[in-house]
């Protein structure tokens, strides 16, 4: 290993806060292992009913690798057919959703092998970042090459089959600080591309990793973060569910009744406002309908360069008015500050809450840089994607009442806050005009419109988009609102 690589390592770990002793790096970076302790240690080690975890992690799968934070807690045992497992309740945070369910962890490598509730993606990321050594270790006795690793050994094993790096204990680093507390560690690492340094942190009869840091695999450029993750908290003997007051957040139906399954996509690329990348874009369906999906993919290109990716970005997708104010961010409905890309290219589902008309989207980039600090505003900008929203879903009618589907998404929406009474408005006076929502005969009130909605308003509207009241019922509320000039069409 070179002296670059020595450098391009050290500063890599000063820049992300970390230290190491003299004992890790008192002959270099190393190319061999072998750490002077005794022992051996594997993934799930000392793990027992009532242990609680809670980490802080990203995996680069899952939203990019979007902090969330996962809790864990070790119930007991559970049968399937002849195989013991562990049984563990398990909260996640992501953003502003909660999920709540149970994984079902192997015994021999502590991988989840059965999931409910809305965990499936959360688990993956679960199973190949905090458990990935099980790959390498587990408490297998018989197993001589995956089975418990020794401290002493030069390598755990290659990384990739095929010229791979070893995985290695790179040495001893004592006092080593999350948030759960101080531990004395083993540094187990390696080298990916061009000598990025990849590194875990594990504790010997410990179930876990505390700590780890690794990157994506890549020849040039900067590479992105593959996962990270911090042990925030750890206690023993829980003898009863944490969980029990946490209520999550209502699961989403990815697959929408009504919704296209299947489209063209429409394909553009435009520079930003002020030419700092190049974003190349696909999305489908060409006119989706409200409360179906957008599906996005984006890359973000070097402005003089358009074969090569920018990576890090931090972004935002978000709908303006004709006016060009804001109406919805991606990432505020996340419950996030902004969204960031650490490879330069995303794909997302964006669910459509306009009504029927043009849309303007924007894919607006603040800059460039690592998730943790400020992005460089020398790479900010936005580019701007009219989409044509179609109205072309419609619910089964009462009463000879012709009310899209979308109009009940609206009603709920507006009633839980995410959209404004202008946006609610405006959408139910489009459909009147446009004959789309068919109602009994109303005469407009006179004078200038009032804009005030009653309060019993909204809360027909949420109890309407939750099959409380009848559509009678909510075409009586908008009646109201046109006979008291709240809504003003044309006849």
């Amino acid at each position: 290993m070179n002296t670059y690589f020595v450098v391009v390592l050290i500063s890599v770990l000063l820049i992300s806060g970390f230290s190491f002793t003299q004992q890790a790096f008192g002959q270099g970076v190393k190319t061999a292992g072998g750490v002077d302790v005794d022992g051996t240690w594997y993934v799930g080690e000392g793990l027992k009913q009532g242990d609680y975890f809670h980490y802080r992690l990203c995996e680069l799968s899952l939203n990019d690798c979007a902090d969330f934070d996962m809790k864990l807690w070790f119930k007991g045992e559970t049968q399937k057919g002849t195989e013991t497992l562990w049984l563990v309740e398990t909260v996640v945070l992501d953003g502003n959703k909660i999920v709540k369910g149970e994984m079902e962890l192997g015994k021999v490598a502590p991988e989840p092998i059965g999931i409910s509730g809305d965990l499936f993606d959360y688990s993956i990321a679960f199973k190949s970042s905090i458990v990935w050594l099980s790959a390498f270790a587990t408490s297998d006795p018989d197993d001589l090459i995956h089975g418990p690793q020794a401290f002493r050994k030069v390598a755990w094993g290659k990384v990739a089959a095929i010229g791979g790096s070893q995985l290695i204990p790179w040495g001893v680093e004592p006092d080593v600080t999350v948030g759960a507390g101080t531990f004395d560690t083993v540094l187990i690492g390696w080298y990916s591309g061009y000598g990025q340094g990849n590194l875990i942190w594990v504790v010997d009869d410990f179930p876990f990793p505390i700590k780890a840091l690794v990157y994506v695999w890549v020849t040039t450029g900067t590479p992105p973060i593959q996962f990270q993750f911090e042990l925030l908290d750890y206690k023993e003997n829980v003898n009863s569910s944490p969980f029990t007051d946490v209520v999550p957040t209502p699961i989403v139906e990815k697959t929408k009744p009504g919704c296209p399954s299947s489209y063209d996509s429409v394909n553009g690329i435009k520079s930003t406002d002020s030419f700092s990348m190049i974003v190349e874009y696909r999305y489908g369906p060409e006119h989706p309908m409200p409360g179906c999906d957008i599906e996005w993919k984006i890359s973000f290109k070097n402005r003089y360069n358009q074969v090569e990716w920018v990576n890090e970005v931090h972004y935002d997708i978000q709908v303006i008015d004709d006016a060009g104010f804001t109406i919805r961010s991606m990432a505020q409905e996340e419950g996030r500050n902004a969204l960031f890309n650490g490879f330069g290219q995303l794909h997302r589902f964006i669910e459509v809450k306009e009504p029927p008309g043009t849309a303007h989207y924007v894919i607006l980039v603040y800059g460039v840089g690592p998730k943790q600090i400020v992005p460089s505003p020398e790479f900010s900008g936005l580019l701007q994607v009219d989409i044509v929203i179609s109205g072309e879903v419609t619910a089964p009618t009462e009463g000879g009442l012709d009310i899209p589907n979308w109009v009940k998404n609206n009603a709920g929406w507006w009633s839980n806050g995410q959209i404004g009474d202008t946006d609610f408005v405006s959408g139910i006076q489009y459909l009147i005009n446009k004959g789309i929502m068919k109602i009994p005969p109303t005469t407009p009130g006179s004078g200038p419109a009032s804009n005030e909605i009653p309060a019993w308003i909204k809360n027909n509207a949420g109890w309407w988009s939750n099959g409380l009241i009848s559509d009678q019922d909510f075409v009586s509320g908008i009646q109201y609102l046109i006979t008291n000039n709240i809504i003003k069409i044309t006849l």
